[in-house]
């Protein structure tokens, strides 16, 4: 079994990861799941995806790095799917299709195609994989690994606050003189 058999055998074979639709068709979006996060991309066909990587990153570094995630610029590049889902696993996943229409996927492609070899802004919160390949398929960018983000900063920065307010309570009450 050669690696790309492999990696397919490995996202069909996991409930979790398996699309029952089979192997991805031209336009769909595919999260890869590496250890700390999800990286997307978009089939464009023939085995190829396109996605962004870091510009400071050789080709091959770039697809499982950690680093990735905190770029503020990003390179489009296409490239075999295979390359860079590597040893980790992924699945077909139009997730936001039952809330957003796909563009028709010829309009899809040539967007995608238009891009690729630019250069573009990455940032992990506004604008990062999952917003770019929503942006080509949809025509918005929607991304809800950064609307989890963002929820988790703010529940983080109310309890620092609670918890600073409720210290600066408390010594208050015990500088008091009774």
């Amino acid at each position: 079994m050669d690696k790309q058999q492999q990696n397919s055998t490995m996202a069909l074979n996991d409930p979790e990861l398996s699309d029952p639709s089979g192997d991805p068709q031209p336009g769909d979006l595919i999260e890869i799941f590496r250890p700390a996060y999800q990286h997307w991309a978009l089939y464009l066909g023939d085995g190829y995806i396109i996605n962004l990587t870091p510009v400071d990153e050789s080709q091959a570094a770039a697809m499982s790095s950690v680093k990735s995630v905190f770029s503020r610029k990003a390179v489009v590049r296409m490239q075999l799917l295979k390359e860079v889902v590597g040893n980790d696993s992924y699945r077909v996943n139009n997730k936001y299709d039952h809330n957003h229409t796909p563009l028709p996927v010829s309009e899809i492609i040539q967007r995608a195609q238009d891009l690729i070899g630019q250069e573009v802004s990455y940032d992990l919160l506004g604008s990062n994989c999952e917003h770019f390949v929503t942006l080509l398929r949809y025509g918005e960018g929607v991304s809800e690994q950064a609307t989890r983000a963002i929820g988790a900063i703010s529940l983080v920065t109310a309890a620092a606050s609670a918890f600073s307010v409720f210290g600066l309570i408390n010594t208050r009450s015990r500088n008091r003189p009774f």
